[in-house]
């Protein structure tokens, strides 16, 4: 910026009270002849607010002075200072074009790292946004028209990135989000920062909206066809169904409460992360019931009201009616059914600390819709590729194939694995609560030791199971597995348990990392075959996002 004679930004501790009532006029000499780029500036900027306050015209010329390579001294903190002490009026009278203007020399001239972070992370949101919106002006649909699911191509983004699940994602509510958390950390840029965000939330002509739009369609969509969200199991036993007559059941997703039973034996950075997704999943409640007593469990969920720690110590054992299972899988039948029985909920899912809930719409939505007359919804199982949050594979079954695809996707190992998984293909169930005489074992509800015959298959959506995240995982919970765990022999086929034992004998480690790339990695390789047969789901589950989001920082973090 160039001064001529006579030519200066104002100081640092200018008044601002004047320039909020008197308004810009037309330049007067000298500055109207000057050839300076600040005369230049000031031309410029007084024929746009004409009429208007001078104080606007100062801000504009603060932000164009900023922009250059070098700027007077008391330039920044003369803008700093005019958000800081007139924020109520710049927002009032400036528009929105001047608002992001604001918010992008904050990027560069915050005096704090939220300020500086902030304005960078919104400069590059809404410079996107001009880019992409630019782009579509050219596709000849208007700006405030959601495109129709029928256009859509089944394509790879950029850099292999796989395409938003618009119907599923929260990567939109989270990149806004974390803006308007960010924001609220700071006083003088978070008044700024919360109109541009609330006048994104309120212009029709963004793909933020138009995901919204889409989204409202697909669930008008599949509200007119709500009967193909689930699969209906034939009743051919009238002594196993549970009865449902009589229950108050809620039709409203807004006011159906669901939540989760677990018992748990794990680190609690997996204990949070799980509670934390299900919690931002909708659940209303989570039980932990600790296989493994730790107080530290307990203190780290201390302020949450909806995550209730049962530990599952020498007292609590004592204080039931029985004594203490001693397998796992009957402590868990045990914990989950005196949960299900003091349950205030309308529906509970019981699932392990390692599974995720993947309904293809929100649970309570859901939910809403299941028949009045089903008891259990049965939700088939997905398998986490190890090493990954966000890719999972289904079985043939569930892919519409027969055994073929298996030999297609998995060479050596794929005839010998029940859905090529290594873990169950049963998958978990959420029920409606106060049903007379029913328990809840690991898969299933049961009545009188069956399982009920009123149940449905929720269509579209999985349970995700991280059943291996990584080869050292694998190696430490194989002899587990293999003698008390899934793996274990149950029959005479020739399956999972042979399979390791005979790699264990011919070939060692070797053949067992055979079977764990072939099979549970996460590899390029493995997801092309998937992809090929429609057995690749992608799903990002976010675990760090949702715990910071949920309890305000990861278990390994420091409290604030």
């Amino acid at each position: 910026m160039t001064f001529g004679p006579g030519e200066a930004l104002p100081p640092e501790d200018l008044d601002f009270a004047p320039l909020k009532t008197r308004l810009v006029r037309p330049v007067e000499e000298p500055f109207r002849s000057s050839d300076s780029t600040f005369a230049y500036k000031l031309r410029e900027l007084s024929a746009q607010f004409e009429g208007e306050p001078e104080l606007l015209a100062l801000h504009g010329l603060l932000i164009a002075s900023l922009r250059r390579r070098d700027q007077p001294a008391q330039t920044a903190p003369l803008f700093l200072r005019m958000w800081r002490e007139e924020p109520e009026f710049l927002l009032e009278h400036l528009d929105a074009r001047w608002l992001i203007s604001a918010v992008t020399t904050f990027a560069d001239h915050g005096e704090t790292e939220v300020q500086r972070r902030l304005g960078q992370a919104l400069t590059v949101l809404f410079s996107t946004i001009k880019l992409y919106e630019t782009e579509r002006l050219h596709s000849g649909i208007e700006p405030w028209e959601a495109f129709t699911e029928i256009r859509k191509r089944p394509r790879r983004l950029a850099l292999k990135m796989d395409a938003y699940a618009i119907h599923s994602g929260g990567l939109d509510v989270n990149m806004l989000g974390r803006l308007w958390q960010d924001a609220s950390e700071d006083a003088v840029i978070w008044p700024l920062a919360q109109r541009l965000l609330l006048l994104l939330d309120g212009d029709d002509r963004n793909v933020f909206r138009r995901f919204k739009l889409m989204r409202e369609a697909r669930q008008t969509k599949t509200a007119r066809e709500s009967k193909k969200l689930f699969e209906i199991k034939r009743v051919s036993d009238r002594s196993r169904v549970a009865s449902t007559a009589g229950q108050r059941i809620e039709h409203d997703p807004h006011k159906i409460r669901w939540g989760v039973v677990s018992t748990v034996k794990a680190p609690l950075a997996r204990i949070a992360r799980f509670a934390a997704y299900h919690l931002k999943e909708g659940a209303a409640q989570i039980d932990l019931y600790l296989d493994q007593p730790d107080p530290v469990v307990g203190q780290f969920f201390g302020d949450e009201p909806r995550v209730r720690v049962t530990q599952c110590d020498e007292a609590y054992w004592q204080a039931q009616d029985k004594p203490r299972p001693e397998t796992h899988q009957l402590r868990q039948l045990r914990n989950a059914t005196l949960a299900y029985r003091a349950s205030e909920l309308d529906f509970l899912a019981h699932i392990d600390v390692d599974e995720y809930l993947m309904p293809p719409q929100p649970m309570n939505w859901v939910l809403a819709h299941l028949p009045d007359k089903i008891a259990a919804l049965q939700i088939r199982p997905a398998e986490m590729l190890a090493g990954s949050e966000r890719h999972f594979k289904l079985t043939d079954r569930d892919a519409g194939h027969e055994k073929y695809a298996l030999a297609a996707v998995y060479p050596t190992f794929g005839g010998h694995l029940k859905g090529g998984f290594l873990s169950h293909v049963t998958g978990k169930v959420i029920v409606r609560t106060g049903l007379e005489d029913v328990r809840l074992s690991v898969h299933h509800l049961t009545l009188n030791g069956a399982n009920v015959q009123n149940r449905a298959v929720l269509l579209g959506g999985y349970v995700g199971h991280a059943h291996v995240r990584s080869w050292a995982e694998f190696r430490e919970k194989l002899d587990f597995r293999l003698t008390e765990g899934s793996y274990r022999k149950k029959d005479d086929r020739f399956g999972l348990y042979d399979v390791v034992e005979f790699l264990r004998e011919s070939e060692g480690e070797t053949g067992l990392h055979q079977l764990y790339e072939e099979v549970c990695a996460d590899t390029p390789e493995l997801r092309e075959r998937l992809g090929q047969y429609g057995m690749l789901l992608t799903r990002d589950l976010e675990l760090d996002d949702c715990c910071r989001r949920v309890f305000g920082r990861l278990p390994e973090e420091q409290p604030a």
